[in-house]
């Protein structure tokens, strides 16, 4: 696998995501009090080389010297959680073949040091909302794998639940949403703009959560549901013509950023980092 090759699809995805005026998130458009656009770009450029090594590094390895890598170069958190998907399917991507063998492959082959590292990852990462839980705590040093450890967290995050699954969330989105609105005549930052919005639907989304309660979490799938069902176009998950200009999208987008930006939907953000990666690859 050529490893040039693979740092560009991921930049490419990581770019395409911050790029893309998603509804409640940072893009050129609008920014955070402590980030900025700039900040998710020069996130994408550093982690991009680290990641593209996939076939040299283990997961455990490309998550830490990715969170390092963007520690320099950004205030604050900006990509843990697309840094957490995009691992393991950049090593299944690096040993070619079947894809979703691949990640099937390289999720059980997770070992507990691939968990220290990750712990340390996210520790270092300083990511908000994280909370405290009774098992495999993010404070403590794991027993388990980083698979085990995905799977007592699935429940309340959507990163751990994409590990339990095989990426099977991520597949089906790819198949269903993002790639039909592309082959539909979609441009690119309306696809992405639009999957963003069928995540948040579907899923409430699990930073939210952490940060403002599950309540808050169902409100904002409620009201982007509201307008994935008003933009439908007939029965197919495509989007309308005129959603990024509409005033639905901009009465979304005002609601999660009327708290101090805490309805960030960042989760959803990073499944579609992750969605747009899986498609330059497939």
């Amino acid at each position: 696998m050529d490893s040039d090759w693979l740092a560009l699809q991921i930049r490419d995805a990581c770019r395409a995501e911050v790029l893309a005026p998603k509804v409640g998130n940072v893009h050129p458009g609008a920014s955070f009090v402590d980030l900025t656009a700039e900040h998710f770009l020069a996130s994408a450029e550093v982690i991009a080389p680290v990641m593209g090594m996939a076939e040299q590094y283990s997961v455990g390895e490309m998550i830490l010297s990715a969170v390092r890598a963007t520690r320099e170069v950004a205030p604050s958190n900006t990509n843990l959680g697309i840094i957490l998907l995009l691992a393991p399917m950049a090593r299944g991507v690096a040993r070619g073949g079947n894809l979703r063998k691949g990640f099937d492959e390289v999720l059980r082959e997770l070992t507990i040091e691939d968990a220290r590292l990750a712990y340390r990852a996210i520790r270092e990462a300083t990511a908000g909302g994280m909370g405290k839980v009774d098992e495999q705590d993010i404070v403590a040093e794991p027993t388990v794998t980083l698979l085990e450890a995905m799977r007592l967290a699935a429940e309340r995050d959507s990163i751990a639940r994409a590990y339990v699954t095989g990426m099977a969330d991520l597949w089906e989105m790819q198949e269903r949403v993002y790639r039909p609105a592309l082959e539909a005549g979609v441009s690119r930052e309306e696809a992405i703009v639009w999957c963003h919005l069928v995540w948040m639907a579907r899923f409430p989304d699990t930073l939210i959560a952490r940060k403002c309660g599950e309540s808050v979490a169902r409100e904002s799938a409620r009201r982007a549901r509201d307008v994935v069902d008003r933009w439908r176009a007939g029965a197919a998950d495509l989007p309308a013509s005129g959603l990024l200009a509409s005033a639905d999208l901009a009465n979304l987008d005002h609601w999660l950023r009327e708290d101090g930006h805490r309805r960030n939907p960042g989760t959803s953000a990073d499944l579609v980092a992750g969605t747009s990666f899986l498609d330059l690859v497939t």
